[in-house]
């Protein structure tokens, strides 16, 4: 298991047992929804609970959730994602067959859930959303014209930025606190033919 601060990558058998559409549903609920049980999983879920049981001991035989024993009962088990980064690798050429279509499970489910949660934000009615919250969100997306070596940097500000709010405000509790997504992407976008010339003409 990863220390809290620390970035486990997930070897061969993590991302096979996590790849399947419903185990990286509960592994997603686990992590922005905090502790919960396979009843209340599957209320989420629309399964019965003892599908999400099953993939529960699954997950947990890789080390990817743990159970919570000083908070469950005999007929009650809870469950926790532990705290700290994970790096799913995607599909590349190094992987083995199997290994390849595992990562592509993964990574497509883990997007498709992401993208999910952001529409529901956008569309969700003003009315839905306590007075306070109402002009926090914020979305955005620029296009920026930058070596590798600028991406770079600018990744590592990024990070920082981010790990500094993971350190000032993890385990927060209160009547004010509620659970906010924080998302942040860099990345190069495919060539396009005549672009890079007419970068130069400017």
């Amino acid at each position: 298991m990863e220390n809290e601060t620390g970035i486990r990558t997930l070897d061969s058998g993590a991302l096979k047992a996590l790849a399947h559409p419903l185990r990286v549903k509960i592994f997603d609920l686990l992590a922005s929804q905090g502790p919960q049980t396979a009843s209340s999983l599957a209320a989420m879920v629309g399964e019965t609970s003892g599908a999400t049981s099953y993939h529960l001991r699954a997950l947990a035989a890789h080390d990817l959730i743990r159970e919570m024993p000083d908070r469950g009962t005999a007929r009650e088990r809870w469950w926790e994602r532990p705290k700290g980064r994970i790096d799913m690798p995607g599909p590349d050429e190094t992987m083995s067959p199997a290994q390849r279509a595992s990562a592509q499970i993964v990574t497509s489910e883990f997007f498709r859930l992401r993208h999910e949660t952001l529409m529901a934000y956008l569309n969700r009615p003003q009315s839905d959303v306590p007075a306070d919250w109402r002009d926090v969100g914020l979305t955005m997306t620029t296009h920026l014209d930058m070596t590798a070596a600028q991406a770079l940097e600018l990744r590592a500000e990024i990070e920082a930025l981010v790990g500094s709010a993971i350190e000032r405000f993890r385990g927060q509790t209160g009547p004010d606190v509620r659970r906010v997504s924080l998302r942040a992407d860099i990345f190069d976008l495919p060539a396009v033919p005549g672009r890079q010339q007419d970068a130069q003409e400017r």
